[in-house]
């Protein structure tokens, strides 16, 4: 398996009660509750913790992309990846994902990544996304042309890693009368894509389509397999056999000595919920034209988690559904071996910390998961046939796949109706 560590690193140190009386803590909560003083701090007890779990034995380190909220205080991907690549030695650094359409100039990714992957020493596995609809909002990105941009954008920064420029190019979205960097990626043809996601069918549809590995971002387990479903039938009709290794996973996981305190460290996953932070309004989360209007409450809802019942329960709730996995690590070790055979993962990332879990438990959770967790789910890979994309050393993409490698493709396929596939419960995919 690839087992990777994930926090969103959220700027803990900001008066709560202030978000909680605005109403929203997203888009246009003041930055004058940041503090840069507070700022430094969880930056650099962040990349030790980083530093720790490269240590303890993560084959990557996973890191996002987020703006105007104190959820996420990573505001520039490409930052932390490149300090990553000085600091770390053996760890992958796994960008989900670079925001494609909500940047004027894919070639600036394009020079970024480039050096990112030279500086690691070809480390770097260069994912993408289109940007949560708040995005489009904080980095003043029109949402109703979000995945025109995403899909251009895409194969410019394909084409601009794999071919020799000077060329130009003249696409709706991105014009450029010389296409020519002097800094290109290491791996080649180039470095690994992956794509995450939670919401979108269509999105799951296009990285099967490019035989990307779709990275599934804490989606619940009864659901997750037939979003494969959906993943499956698209690969087949492309002409591949999918298998695990195009499946990823994120999972919210805390472990610590004490079963009880573990739990009580892992309600601050919470924070992502609108209990404590991330609460959004419905026009910043899901803006006009970034998605149908039919999915546009049920989206917003589901991002602020908007379901009845105490906290208390909605926490159990998740603990018990497998949302949320904590305890010691033999409890966590018994509650990720369902994990891995509902969802069948080759590609999993441990959430391990968020809201105000303090350095030291960040740490001690960190050493546990690659002590005693870690080798556990190796054996479980192992054992249920997950193997690591990467030592499997699998196609970049399907434009990058040998002809022998491909698979016949049935014409009925072609003909059947894009959303045909699609279950009822997997309505809110859409």
């Amino acid at each position: 398996m690839f087992l990777s560590y994930f926090t969103e690193q959220p700027m803990s140190a900001y008066p709560a009660e202030e978000g909680l009386k605005e109403g929203f803590t997203s888009v246009l909560f003041s930055n004058k509750y940041y503090d840069p003083v507070e700022g430094s701090r969880l930056f650099n007890e962040r990349i030790e913790e980083y530093k720790l779990a490269e240590q303890v034995g993560f084959d990557g380190i996973m890191v996002n992309e987020h703006h105007n909220a104190p959820f996420c205080m990573q505001a520039r991907i490409t930052v932390m990846s490149s300090i990553l690549a000085a600091i770390t030695e053996r760890a992958k650094i796994v960008q989900l994902g670079n925001p494609l359409p909500t940047y004027d100039s894919p070639l600036m990714f394009a020079e970024e990544i480039a050096m990112i992957d030279m500086i690691s020493k070809g480390r770097l596995i260069s994912g993408i996304v289109r940007g949560a609809g708040q995005e489009s909002v904080c980095l003043n990105a029109n949402p109703a042309y979000n995945r025109e941009r995403f899909n251009e954008a895409h194969d410019l920064l394909v084409k601009t890693m794999t071919d020799d420029g000077p060329f130009s190019w003249e696409g709706e979205h991105f014009q450029y009368r010389v296409v020519n960097p002097w800094a290109r990626v290491l791996q080649k043809p180039h470095p690994r894509i992956w794509v995450p996601g939670v919401f979108s069918a269509e999105t799951i549809r296009w990285a099967a389509q490019h035989r990307y590995p779709y990275i599934s971002l804490n989606t619940p387990l009864h659901l997750t397999g037939e979003l494969w479903q959906i993943y499956d039938q698209a690969a087949r009709a492309s002409g591949y056999e999918p298998g695990p290794e195009n499946r990823g996973y994120l999972l919210r996981v805390h472990v610590q000595e004490d079963g009880d305190k573990a739990r009580e460290n892992a309600r601050e996953f919470m924070w992502m919920q609108g209990e404590f932070t991330g609460i959004g309004h419905p026009y910043w989360t899901s803006p006009a034209g970034y998605g149908s209007s039919a999915r546009r409450l049920d989206y917003a809802r589901m991002a602020n988690s908007e379901i009845r019942g105490s906290r208390a329960s909605r926490f159990e709730k998740q603990l018990a559904a497998r949302e949320i996995v904590a305890g010691t690590p033999d409890e966590v070790i018994r509650e990720l071996r369902v994990v891995l055979e509902t969802c069948r993962p080759s590609i999993l990332m441990l959430w391990g910390n968020d809201g105000g879990v303090n350095h030291d438990d960040s740490l001690r959770c960190i050493e546990l998961m690659g002590n005693e967790v870690l080798p556990a789910l190796r054996d479980m890979g192992d054992e249920l046939g997950l193997h690591d994309p990467i030592e499997l050393d699998t196609p970049v993409s399907l434009a990058l796949t040998p002809p022998d490698e491909l698979i016949p493709v049935e014409s009925d396929d072609e003909d059947r109706p894009e959303d045909a596939s699609d279950s009822k419960a997997l309505q809110m995919f859409r």
